[in-house]
């Protein structure tokens, strides 16, 4: 949560709040991006433009609507247009595992398979579905806060949650019963 006093110190000028601001919330900003693109080069491009847009839009945020539902809106709408723009792939990117001593070394593999297999099936759902999954699920958006961040009516969120839950289940199922997609 960022301090208001922060906020408003950066609305007023001051460069420090504003790059302090700016670091406290460029993980939230890229962790969306990252789920929404599912490409780790466009997240982080998306994340940079949404982080430069805070910068100079900062002045017109207006406490109307949480901090955090405001850059949410504008990350979600630049990677939407990034979106459009060019279709994503889906990364085949290796990720470096860290294992944790004290886990077992099969827990952390079926933990990292499981993540992964979650990633691609949110990656495979529609734009719109994929957005409101992120930020309900990754960002712990409300469902008020998601209408907010996206302009839309409340019941239409609801709609889209439930739509992407079922989604999600099909998508997963071979993974549900302990099978292997292939």
């Amino acid at each position: 949560m960022v301090e208001p006093a922060l906020i408003k110190a950066a609305q007023a000028g001051d460069r420090e709040a504003l790059v302090t601001l700016l670091r406290e919330i460029e993980h939230q900003v890229y962790r969306t991006a990252y789920y929404l693109l599912n490409h780790e080069q466009d997240a982080l491009d998306a994340s940079q433009e949404a982080l430069i847009r805070v910068y100079t839009k900062i002045g017109s945020y207006e406490e109307k609507a949480q901090f955090r539902t405001w850059v949410q809106r504008i990350v979600t709408n630049i990677c939407i247009d990034k979106f459009r723009r060019k279709r994503p792939s889906v990364s085949i990117d290796e990720h470096e595992m860290v294992f944790e001593s004290g886990d077992s070394v099969e827990a952390e593999v079926l933990s990292a398979y499981a993540a992964e297999e979650i990633r691609e099936a949110i990656g495979k759902l529609p734009e719109h579905h994929r957005t409101v999954v992120v930020l309900r699920y990754l960002q712990d958006f409300s469902y008020n806060e998601i209408a907010d961040s996206l302009n839309l009516p409340l019941n239409t969120v609801k709609s889209y949650l439930f739509r992407a839950r079922q989604q999600l289940q099909v998508l997963l199922h071979d993974y549900q019963k302990g099978g292997v997609r292939g």
